[in-house]
């Protein structure tokens, strides 16, 4: 797939997450097969050494929900959220942030289909709680406290350093990741200023 049916592939999970209606299916995309050198070539970066040097970057560490939906036979889906290290502030005037998930993610066309997302920043003890939102296949909301964020009704999980929530404005591709890109509608902080924020460094937290 180029780079053209990859965007036209994005716009279509933007579209099916307000076409509830029509029953159409938002189903995770294939990893693209992409290549910039030809087979005969030197070989691209190796992906071993592409992780090592890149994690020598800190990150802060967030999880991103969204809310309980239905898929398009009608049934009900629950309240959905990945844990992401790939969030950054993008503009103040609008104000914009953004996220990147993987495109075989199984989380993300259920956050397309809600449309909207909150952004919860995790405060240094809350590694466990990253660990939940990073599995597959489990119910990552078992136990875990949260309210509803006042604009999109996704989950603000309890204790945060912050949330950010979120209408999704765009969708644009980069390799085998999706560029989400959301208008943010509103925001708050937790009161304990002093509170650090988890980090992820060399594969592991501080």
């Amino acid at each position: 797939m180029g780079h053209a049916g990859m965007a036209a592939a994005a716009v279509r999970y933007l579209r099916s997450a307000g076409s509830l209606s029509a029953g159409i299916e938002v189903e995770p995309l294939p990893r693209p097969d992409l290549r910039c050198v030809r087979e005969d070539e030197r070989a691209p970066v190796d992906q071993g050494e592409f992780r090592r040097v890149l994690g020598n970057f800190a990150s802060g560490v967030t999880v991103v929900t969204a809310p309980a939906v239905t898929d398009g036979d009608g049934s009900p889906l629950g309240p959905a959220g990945f844990a992401c290290q790939s969030f950054s502030s993008l503009s103040l005037d609008p104000p914009l942030v953004a996220f990147m998930v993987g495109r075989t993610s199984t989380t993300w066309p259920r956050i397309a289909r809600a449309g909207v997302f909150c952004v919860n920043v995790l405060g240094a003890g809350q590694s466990g709680l990253c660990r939940s939102f990073a599995v597959s296949g489990a119910d990552k909301f078992a136990g875990v406290p949260y309210d509803a964020a006042p604009a999109s009704g996704a989950p603000r999980l309890t204790g945060a350093l912050a949330w950010i929530d979120c209408t999704i404005h765009a969708v644009h591709t980069g390799g085998d990741h999706l560029i989400v890109v959301g208008r943010v509608n509103a925001l708050g902080a937790g009161d304990d200023a002093d509170e650090p924020p988890l980090l992820f460094h060399r594969g592991r937290f501080l």
